[in-house]
């Protein structure tokens, strides 16, 4: 009970900052100017991705707008220039539930010979209808992070290097969702099952698998760059519940009264996009890594998310997912 007062008046956590702060106030606050700084921000055509990068311009940050649809990330360059007309902004295709996407933009970007201080995995989808990738994974699932995982592995050299050389720590921010502790059991055999049979098919347990995914993602990288002794970090990050293009694919009078009924609970956008700018700028998280944060404060996430052998056993699985294939390889991880 105390927690819902404390996030419905906007608190102040031990971070100085609650539920009510923006993006904005967060990074002006205390963020340094970002003028030596290169990020990539995918899903940044629109919501929390979009006024993420709309914050990042305005302190100076280079930005690169990873968009399936070039003509929308081109707009969304335009807005962003038209309000700082000094802001550097690179937009580039990329299809995250394509690998073959994954691996063309990431041989574009490098090609582009850009530092690579920030990687802001944000993009998300909820798809209410099933749906399976181009490499045989259940759509949800592929877009929001295997997607992102193989991403995020392609440029991790490209991270390391930037950080030794510039001495600038570099920062990577998965936004995951508190909809991620909705999941219990195993999430590889659920995420076999979901994708070989559509009438198992659940909209929101994809998600939380999904989201998860994500939790446990971080977890697994934070202790690899650890061993690597490599001068990058990597968090999570519950945005808050926050009305934005997700629920694109199903609108109507159901979503709207939920929403409503809801609305006290909800973020703006400006809101919303406060806790990934928090976790990618803020001084005080240097050398803070593998942590899950909520309300631009750390919190506590699912027990399974905090399951260092799911997470190492899920690294190993999308390892191969990335590079072999899925159908033959479900079997014998479920069973693991």
């Amino acid at each position: 009970m105390l927690t819902t007062v404390k996030y419905l008046i906007g608190s102040a956590g031990p971070s100085g900052y609650g539920s009510k702060s923006t993006a904005e106030q967060v990074v002006t606050d205390n963020c340094p100017d970002l003028d030596s700084c290169t990020a990539i921000i995918t899903g940044a055509t629109s919501g929390i991705g979009a006024e993420t990068a709309r914050v990042l311009a305005r302190r100076g940050a280079r930005l690169v707008i990873p968009a399936r649809s070039l003509k929308t990330a081109e707009e969304t360059k335009n807005r962003i220039v038209s309000e700082f007309r000094d802001a550097r902004i690179t937009v580039m295709r990329l299809d995250l539930s394509s690998l073959n996407s994954v691996r063309r933009f990431v041989s574009d970007f490098e090609a582009l010979d850009l530092p690579l201080n920030l990687l802001i995995n944000n993009a998300g989808k909820f798809s209410y209808d099933y749906g399976i990738s181009e490499d045989g994974i259940e759509m949800t699932f592929a877009t929001n992070y295997l997607g992102h995982f193989l991403l995020t592995k392609l440029l991790m050299k490209k991270m390391v290097v930037t950080a030794k050389t510039t001495g600038i720590q570099g920062r990577i921010v998965n936004v995951s969702s508190g909809i991620h502790t909705w999941f219990s059991g195993d999430l590889i055999r659920s995420l076999g099952q979901i994708t070989r049979d559509k009438s198992r098919y659940d909209a929101t347990r994809a998600y939380a698998i999904s989201k998860l995914a994500n939790v446990l993602h971080t977890k697994e990288l934070a202790c690899r760059l650890q061993m690597m002794e490599a001068n990058v970090t990597v968090n999570c990050v519950h945005p808050g519940i926050v009305r934005t293009g997700l629920t694109r694919d199903r609108e109507g009078f159901i979503t709207d009264l939920v929403f409503f009924l809801t609305s006290k609970f909800l973020k703006t956008i400006p809101q919303a996009a406060a806790t990934t700018c928090y976790v990618a700028t803020h001084p005080n998280l240097r050398n803070v890594s593998g942590k899950y944060f909520a309300d631009c404060n750390e919190a506590s996430n699912s027990e399974i998310g905090c399951n260092l052998k799911e997470a190492a056993r899920l690294w190993s699985f999308s390892e191969i997912m990335v590079s072999t294939g899925f159908k033959p390889i479900f079997a014998p991880w479920s069973m693991a």
